[in-house]
């Protein structure tokens, strides 16, 4: 059960009425519920542990960044899965501790290499022989032996949006499966190197079951080979991308999915590795704004926010669907009416939903985007020098504004004038 619901007629995150928090902090601005972010992760890493699994969860930490929201689970014992220096950064400063942390990406920088060995980290997951050779000599150079899991691509469809699968054979992530018997071959010959496993990821927000299951039995049968060949692999990293309802629709239980996880890799007996980010943050937060203008254009009506593309970006970029629901509860037989639900950003694709049935709704009334937890805030720029959203957590009755709206003055004073000029 969701913590944003409504009470009384004013929409609820947890016990706090969100018409008094925008009160207090304005709008736009980005509410998490700590109890749906924890919730959520119980419920996963529940479901892998009555299927009988040996599984370590780190989590995705591109999907929210967030120091609370990256703490909220290394409180219950999660690891972190990261992309970039900066994400290895908040990991350690929000209290991951550095063996549980896996450093994924295909484009890792020596000097990213040299923090994830001077760090201690779990494993680097590598996606090229190029990668793989220079993290060999970024090892050598500091001394270090770096744990290694090979990213397979095993060519499989996720059957997710074309920009967020990752496991097709022309996407940029992973080495060719084809590829795999090589490239352990000659890891085990580089003296910086120490083969830990394989991993596997094929994309984000999948919402059927086929695809993990065809990867990971690709994977779970070249994970065989390769041991039966002599390779000392010693777990397999099954990455993320289980989705989440945006619609309301009818997706697989996370119960579903560890019973996938049982069959195909079950048998191997080695401990595993699961990177979860969407599917335990994006349902705990949402998106806060008011309406400016209700507009009346020759053939469509528009409400006008306060909150723009800069803010959420991922209807823009995916024509991703959220839920919009006005603070004040609707009468359940209020005519509706469709809707162009756009921002103040000078741009066609500045629009969050088009013809949208949505109650009567006036300059000045607030609204909530459901399911912005995921790819919201960490995806939002300062486009049009508009000035970035609060992010604020909800704990019950209480909450802490996590990171503050700056001022302009704040965002100009990272700007320096040439002394020509």
């Amino acid at each position: 059960m969701s913590a944003f619901a409504y009470r009384n007629g004013i929409l609820h995150a947890e016990d706090l009425p969100l018409d008094r928090l925008i009160e207090e902090v304005g709008t736009p601005a980005f509410v998490y519920s700590r109890a749906d972010l924890q919730a959520a992760y119980r419920r996963f890493a529940g479901a892998l542990q009555d299927a009988g699994l040996d599984a370590r969860i780190c989590y995705a930490v591109k999907a929210n960044p967030h120091l609370a929201v990256i703490r909220s689970f290394a409180e219950l014992g999660a690891g972190a899965d990261v992309v970039s220096e900066g994400e290895l950064r908040r990991a350690l400063a929000a209290g991951v501790p550095a063996d549980r942390i896996v450093f994924a990406g295909v484009g890792k920088s020596d000097g990213e290499m040299a923090l994830g060995l001077e760090t201690g980290i779990l494993q680097f997951n590598v996606e090229s022989r190029e990668e793989l050779l220079r993290l060999d000599a970024v090892a050598r150079g500091l001394g270090k032996t770096a744990p290694v899991a090979l990213r397979v691509n095993p060519d499989v469809d996720a059957k997710t949006h074309a920009k967020i699968t990752t496991g097709k054979s022309e996407n940029k992530f992973g080495i060719d499966i084809r590829d795999i018997p090589e490239l352990l071959q000659l890891a085990g010959g580089l003296p910086g190197l120490a083969i830990k496993g394989l991993a596997v990821h094929i994309g984000s927000q999948i919402t059927q079951l086929e695809p993990f299951e065809a990867a990971f039995r690709r994977v779970a049968e070249l994970f065989t080979e390769m041991r039966s060949a002599g390779h000392p692999l010693e777990h397999l990293d099954m990455g993320g991308g289980l989705g989440i309802a945006y619609q309301g629709e009818s997706l697989p239980s996370v119960e579903d999915y560890a019973a996938v996880v049982r069959r195909t890799v079950g048998q191997l007996g080695v401990p595993l590795v699961f990177e979860p980010g969407r599917h335990l943050v994006g349902e705990a937060g949402l998106l806060l704004a008011r309406v400016l203008f209700v507009k009346q254009g020759r053939s469509r009506r528009f409400l006008i926010l306060d909150a723009a593309m800069n803010d959420l970006l991922r209807p823009a970029l995916y024509d991703a669907w959220h839920e919009i629901q006005p603070l004040r509860e609707a009468a359940p037989d209020a005519t509706r009416q469709p809707f162009d639900v756009v921002g103040p950003v000078c741009e066609s694709g500045d629009i969050f939903a088009a013809g949208r049935p949505l109650p009567e709704m006036a300059a000045g009334d607030a609204l909530a985007f459901r399911s912005a937890g995921a790819y919201g805030a960490t995806m939002a720029s300062t486009y049009n020098s508009r000035l970035p959203a609060p992010e604020i957590m909800v704990s019950g009755s209480h909450y802490s504004i996590i990171r503050a709206r700056p001022s302009h003055e704040q965002l100009m004073a990272q700007e320096t004038l040439p002394d020509w000029l």
